[in-house]
């Protein structure tokens, strides 16, 4: 008793510190030290709740901190969320987007994606492109070709590069790896004949392009002979295209135009811009384009040439733009430059120059030039009279009966004098 009475007495005497409740075992008992009166009492059934953390005190969650590489906290595990109260509350994650985000760290690592449910592969996809896998050298390029081998134009069925020549030159690899294309929008790139991306085009990989807009990108007729030589030797290639545009190219001559003649599934043609300045020449082209794959010389500009109807779709829509991103940001520094001279140009110690853009100078020029598009004639005259589509059906079976002995003459021609040249037997010789 004495002994617990000094203790009571030690503790009254440092009452103004709250160390809590402090228990005594005596002749088998609990006790429990009151301090305000200094005694010993029973233990209450009801005792006041032990605090094991004072008010102040805060944790902080983090998990796999074994990755000293990353230094960054994973809380990806959990979904935090407020209440209506205001209080922050978390919840841990289904095993499947666990799974997945596991999958598309290591998106790169799949061996093959052929067969997979395409539900999913979606979400894989999107999960690695929020993560940015498809932007990095090597292995983006390796996880983007599983995606295209395993599901085609569900990745992407309509590119538009337009103007957009860094990322072409940036990520040529990873736009090769595209496959099954419907429509390609390469114009104002500035390619020229030997650039490789032209060469792709003649591949087996993108024979579903059906819309190819090549506008100002300096082509001639050597690159046109290069493009069109499967088609017209092994018929293969891009058999489907329907809409082709070769406007702004002044290179490009009659003789090139005669390379297009063997696309027979072609039903609009742009050649604006193009050599074709003479009418004697024009005419001749004109007549030559409409026997030979029934195109017609439109007196108005075509819908299908403005350019809106040609824009990116796919799963792979926000990682092309993402690569644009990254060219944008990569050229940054550029813009010092640009305000110093700038303010230069302000004091007036040097000349002042206008900047142009060549693809815009371009097109103001073809329509000055005039307009060369043509289009696949359809059924007309369907709400006439009898008589008027008597007399049409007889003037289009002659048409028909000359174009077909037209074509036969330049077939036996053909037939006896085939020659291809040098340039040609490489090509074909790489298939």
């Amino acid at each position: 008793q004495n002994w617990t009475r000094g203790m009571s007495y030690c503790l009254h005497s440092e009452s103004h510190l709250d160390t809590g409740p402090i228990y005594v075992r005596e002749n088998g008992k609990l006790h429990v030290v009151n301090q305000g009166a200094g005694g010993i009492q029973n233990v209450p059934h009801k005792t006041r709740p032990f605090r094991l953390f004072s008010r102040g005190f805060s944790v902080e969650l983090c998990m796999n901190r074994e990755d000293d590489r990353a230094r960054r906290q994973r809380t990806d595990h959990f979904i935090f969320t407020y209440t209506k109260e205001g209080n922050l509350r978390y919840s841990a994650k289904s095993l499947f987007s666990l799974v997945l985000g596991y999958i598309s760290d290591n998106v790169d690592h799949i061996d093959s994606l052929i067969g997979f449910p395409e539900q999913i592969a979606e979400k894989l996809f999107s999960a690695a492109e929020a993560r940015q896998k498809f932007t990095e050298p090597v292995t983006g390029l390796r996880a983007l070709q599983k995606f295209t081998e395993a599901y085609g134009s569900l990745v992407l069925c309509s590119l538009c590069l337009r103007n957009r020549y860094l990322v072409i030159s940036e990520k040529l690899e990873e736009i090769k790896s595209f496959r099954e294309l419907t429509c390609l929008d390469l114009s104002c790139c500035k390619l020229g004949d030997e650039h490789e991306l032209l060469e792709h085009l003649t591949k087996e990989a993108l024979s579903s392009v059906k819309r190819l807009l090549l506008k100002d990108n300096s082509l001639s007729d050597a690159g046109l002979r290069r493009m069109t030589a499967p088609i017209r030797v092994l018929k293969k290639g891009l058999e489907n295209l329907s809409v082709l545009d070769l406007s702004c190219n002044p290179k490009i001559t009659d003789v090139g135009i005669g390379y297009l003649l063997s696309f027979k599934k072609l039903n609009c043609l742009d050649i604006s811009g193009t050599s074709l300045v003479h009418s004697k020449v024009v005419d001749a082209v004109t007549k030559r384009i409409r026997m030979r794959i029934g195109l017609v010389h439109s007196k108005v500009p075509l819908k299908e040439f403005d350019h809106s109807n040609c824009k990116t779709e796919g799963w792979a829509e926000q990682t092309v733009l993402q690569w644009e991103q990254a060219v944008m940001e990569a050229i940054k520094p550029q813009d010092n430059l640009r305000s110093r001279t700038a303010t230069l140009r302000f004091y007036g110690k040097t000349h002042r120059i206008e900047e142009v853009v060549k693809c815009k100078l371009v097109e103001a020029e073809t329509k000055a030039a005039g307009n060369l598009q043509f289009y696949k004639e359809k059924v007309q005259n369907c709400h006439l009279p009898l008589k008027t589509e008597v007399v049409g059906s007889h003037e289009l079976k002659n048409n028909k009966k000359r174009a077909l002995a037209e074509q036969e003459i330049e077939r036996t021609s053909k037939q006896k004098h085939l020659c291809l040249t040098v340039e040609d037997w490489n090509l074909l010789n790489t298939y």
